[in-house]
């Protein structure tokens, strides 16, 4: 855990790490973003190869990129990593500036998707950049196979963080096992009066997930309960563009009318993307991508949230049936799989507000959301 936690801190302020898989293949990794000449300079000194841009299959076909028929055959419908070969004097950041539709003249300077470099360093480095709440897009050093396990004290010597490929794919599911309680208080909202809030933090010291909790809970029957993933433009700011502010404040409201429930707040902004990269999504809806499209032409999945946590907290507080507040199939199926029963659903949708029409009927219709 805090292998991986510092790793996120090392690659969003532009630094090197190392990582390496199993059979001791290994590289050396910067996130696109944040990586300077200084930093590719340095990472040419130390890599054992000529750097590579990695990057997701959305992302590639994004910007334009032809994906070759064997590497497109391989890859199926997946979004996993396309690896690029990024030649001398090529800026990383061509990889960042694209955006729109069809080919963009960057590309011009890129040739085409090569085969990965130990797919599963490229696979966890993609999911770091990720979990750093960056682009997924990588610059990846090539290091030379470490039969020896002699690469950690390289690292050292070097000044470099290690990480095992293992401990990146384990990371959010090992963060949801060890969420605990930090602190509890009463806070009376507009009307539910009779609120508190119990903050669960992972045991890394990652950001806090709250439960939000209404009257007194009855862990024998199904507890009225809501996920509500934290949107800081819809909850705070009472943006139109989404329906997440009527959303929260609907459901703390249908809880208090009932007598008692959770909201669960979860830290996965923009569908798990992060607060910068949402809004980063939202230009390109401005640009006529609708919301599903916009996130998978910055690289990403449709859906990045994960609901391992919300079902730890919720068993943690004894709560092991529920009537689920959502419109959103998935997660009634994301708790069962983690052992919490959804006894029935409780529809939760608000009219439309003249901002945001598209943005309910793509849900409705490419993300089947329920009425």
């Amino acid at each position: 855990m805090a292998a991986v936690e510092r790793a996120l801190g090392e690659l969003r302020r532009g630094g090197i790490i190392v990582l390496r898989d199993r059979a001791g293949q290994g590289a050396l990794v910067i996130a696109a973003e944040a990586c300077g000449p200084r930093a590719l300079q340095h990472l040419q000194g130390l890599a054992q190869a000529a750097p590579l841009l990695v990057t997701t299959r959305r992302r590639a076909e994004a910007i334009g990129m032809e994906i070759p028929p064997h590497i497109a055959r391989a890859l199926g419908e997946s979004n996993l990593p396309i690896t690029l070969d990024l030649p001398e004097g090529v800026p990383v950041d061509i990889i960042l500036r694209p955006h729109g539709k069809g080919r963009h003249a960057a590309l011009n300077h890129l040739s085409r998707p090569v085969a990965s470099h130990a797919p599963e360093v490229t696979r966890a480095a993609i999911e770091l950049a990720k979990l750093a709440r960056l682009l997924p897009a990588v610059v990846l050093g090539p290091l030379t196979a470490d039969p020896g396990n002699k690469r950690r004290d390289w690292a050292r010597e070097n000044d470099l963080l290690f990480v095992e490929v293992e401990q990146v794919f384990a990371y959010e599911d090992v963060a949801a096992r060890n969420l605990r309680q930090v602190a509890q208080a009463s806070v009376p909202l507009e009307g539910a009066e009779n609120a508190r809030i119990l903050a669960w933090r992972p045991s890394d010291g990652g950001k806090e997930h709250l439960a939000i909790a209404v009257g007194e809970i009855d862990p024998t029957e199904p507890v009225l309960i809501r996920l509500h993933s934290e949107c800081f433009t819809g909850d705070l700011l009472g943006s139109l563009r989404c329906d997440c502010g009527v959303q929260l404040r609907g459901a703390i409201a249908e809880i208090a009318r009932e007598g008692s429930g959770v909201l669960l707040y979860l830290a996965q902004e923009g569908r798990g993307i992060g607060l910068v990269n949402k809004l980063r999504a939202y230009q390109l809806q401005d640009d006529g991508f609708d919301t599903i499209d916009a996130n998978e032409q910055l690289g990403f999945d449709a859906d990045e949230r994960i609901y391992a946590p919300a079902a730890m907290i919720l068993a943690r507080m004894g709560i092991k049936r529920v009537r689920l507040m959502t419109n959103n199939p998935e997660k009634i199926s994301a708790l069962e799989r983690h052992g919490i029963e959804v006894a029935n659903r409780v529809p939760h949708a608000f009219p439309a507000n003249g901002h945001n029409e598209n943005y309910l009927r793509t849900k409705a219709e490419r993300a089947g959301h329920m009425l």
